[in-house]
């Protein structure tokens, strides 16, 4: 009886507990069969990942503090499930290390991995996150910026290493009860020495994001800037986004412009990008389509652009199969090539993308 009674009080404080705070593993398993070839080089086949939604496992969890307040954590890891890797991060906003070899990478929460408090006046994030810089990118991107759909703003583009994520990172978001206006504040370290030279800023920088959502429109600025070391100088890399989507009904129109400035020594360099796509409901599935373009001001003007078309056909609310057709023609010495295919100057390249994506 007194056993019982032990059992009873253990499971009803467990019951209490859970009441007061949750722990939810989740998780994108997405494989991709991928073709890229570029026209004057070589082709590639391969079974890989994340072609319509990124592969991830993921952990995250909330407390109730009571008051309105609240706390949060979120540990999310890239995996490559086309050979059992995980995905590599970046530790301090810097240049990465040569990736290690197939086989030999572990998993990593290198999606995100941060620690939160959040109030009626918004929430407080500490930890590795996406970049006010990003959010742009991908929320106004039919294609997400995955697969071979990816905008070309991002692929071309001069963002350097924070272009997606930041490490070390303190965010401020506001709160969601503003009327449709929503902003993200984020200032990330590099954690250097302080000796004086030039490397001691570098991967320091500073993002902000404001935007309205209200009905079917959705439109948001973004800029940055983030320190850099040369040889024996210290420059600044500055990106600036604005995106914007209106949902129609029958299709869902989306467009950004961005701008990104290398400001180095001797020569500074200037990127400018444009994208213009849709999303069209088609019953249980989904048409996407895209066209975009990047160039710089750099010797001869390299230019890349590119047009994407997919579909994507949803077998249930978790499970969806898709394929995506791009092509991206090079000029000025540019040579983006698709599908891991051979990167010619001035070639053009196809790839295509037929994949399964299940969520959990």
């Amino acid at each position: 009886m007194k056993k019982s009674l032990v059992a009873l009080a253990i499971l009803a404080a467990a019951g209490v507990a859970s009441a007061q705070s949750s722990v939810t593993l989740f998780g994108v398993v997405d494989a991709t069969y991928a073709h890229g070839s570029t026209s004057g080089g070589s082709s590639k086949s391969q079974i890989t990942n994340s072609g319509y939604n990124s592969s991830r496992l993921g952990f995250r969890g909330t407390e109730d503090l009571g008051g309105g307040m609240s706390a949060s954590f979120w540990l999310e890891a890239g995996v490559n499930n086309d050979n059992g890797t995980g995905a590599a991060s970046n530790a301090t906003n810097q240049a990465a290390a040569a990736a290690l070899g197939n086989g030999q990478q572990g998993l990593t929460f290198n999606r995100r991995s941060t620690v939160s408090l959040a109030s009626g006046l918004g929430e407080l994030r500490l930890g590795r996150d996406y970049t006010p810089q990003f959010w742009n990118q991908t929320v106004f991107d039919p294609f997400g910026t995955n697969g071979v759909g990816t905008t070309q703003t991002l692929n071309s583009g001069l963002g350097g290493a924070t272009a997606v994520r930041a490490s070390n990172s303190v965010g401020y978001f506001l709160p969601g009860n503003l009327g449709g206006f929503y902003g993200q504040f984020q200032h990330y370290l590099g954690e250097n020495l302080q000796d004086g030279l030039a490397t001691e800023k570098d991967g320091t920088g500073s993002a902000i994001r404001l935007g309205y959502a209200n009905g079917p429109v959705n439109v948001a600025l973004a800029t940055s800037s983030t320190k850099f070391a040369q040889t024996a100088t210290a420059g600044k890399i500055k990106s600036t986004n604005l995106g914007g989507s209106y949902d129609f009904g029958v299709a869902q129109a989306m467009a950004l412009v961005t701008r990104d400035k290398v400001e180095s020594t001797p020569t500074s360099v200037t990127g400018k990008g444009a994208l213009i796509g849709a999303l069209v409901p088609m019953g249980a599935g989904q048409i996407r389509v895209a066209y975009s373009t990047y160039k710089t001001n750099a010797a001869l003007t390299p230019k890349s652009k590119k047009w994407a078309l997919g579909y994507v056909h949803n077998l249930s609310k978790r499970t969806a199969l898709y394929t995506t057709y791009a092509r991206v023609t090079n000029s000025g010495g540019a040579a983006q090539a698709l599908n891991g295919a051979s990167a010619v100057a001035n070639a053009r390249s196809t790839g295509y993308d037929f994949g399964i994506k299940h969520s959990f």
